[in-house]
């Protein structure tokens, strides 16, 4: 309970929360990011069997004819299976059992496991963050993806745990088009795809559309290592020694912000 609490305080903590920016960011631009993925960081072979397994499961029935149509369906069969609950610090096989049994999960967690399917099915795919600049200590920030759609030639912004997509003139958006239209008052929409779930606008709203809403993409996060230390580590020794260690030996991810300044959240 005590190492609950220490955990707790070092993740939500406002002064080392900006502190995790201070360490982590990196100013960057549009052209920068474009060519990564987390597909360069982590392959096929790097991801545990049983996402394979649950990916049969999952497309039993279905065969998508394009990758929009295999998003969609990924993700409304995850929100449909997952309740969410407290945020995990496990392994992604561990974290993905863990979700699908009902006992836990957050919208970082549906991501990253996100990440994973991604990559088993062929799909370019992403993370990414967001924060309020100035720093907002009412606000705990927001994980989502983004998946190059080959038959629109372009990145596409899905927030899987909402199964939610964003749209200018009925075009879906990525995370950069979202943001530079915002940015200039331009009026955005976004629709669920998932017709099991009723979507939340207010988060959506909150997550997305504040004025203040900074975006950062999520580098170098290598499912691997972080599955075999967090494996070997934990729960033995607290999540936030287990990240601070791997950013001492430089194998921890990082984050780039190719539209604004981070030091914005600092002041």
């Amino acid at each position: 309970m005590i190492l609950k609490k220490i955990s707790w305080v070092f993740k939500r903590h406002p002064f080392l929360y900006i502190a995790r920016f201070k360490l982590l960011s990196k100013n960057s631009n549009i052209k920068d990011i474009d060519q990564y993925t987390y597909n360069q960081i982590n392959q096929k072979a790097d991801i545990p069997k049983y996402f394979n397994e649950v990916n049969t499961v999952i497309f039993k029935d279905v065969k998508p004819q394009t990758d929009l149509d295999l998003i969609k369906h990924l993700s409304s069969w995850l929100q449909n299976n997952i309740k969410g609950g407290p945020g995990l610090s496990e392994p992604s096989d561990a974290a993905l059992k863990i979700m699908l049994s009902g006992k836990g999960g957050v919208c970082s967690d549906m991501a990253q496991v996100f990440n994973n399917f991604c990559v088993i099915n062929d799909l370019k795919v992403r993370e990414w963050g967001n924060t309020r600049a100035p720093f907002d200590k009412n606000y705990g920030g927001h994980s989502y993806n983004e998946v190059y759609c080959k038959e629109l030639n372009k990145w596409i912004l899905i927030d899987v745990y909402s199964c939610v997509l964003f749209y200018y003139n009925d075009n879906p958006l990525s995370v950069i088009d979202l943001y530079e239209l915002i940015r200039k008052n331009e009026k955005v929409s976004f629709k669920s795809f998932n017709f099991k779930k009723e979507i939340n606008e207010k988060n959506i709203i909150k997550n997305y559309l504040n004025p203040d809403t900074v975006p950062f993409l999520i580098c170098n996060y290598s499912n691997k290592t972080y599955d075999k230390v967090l494996r070997k580590f934990r729960p033995r020794v607290p999540v936030f020694i287990v990240h601070f260690g791997l950013f001492v030996l430089g194998k921890s991810y990082h984050y780039r912000f190719p539209l604004d300044d981070y030091k914005q959240i600092l002041s």
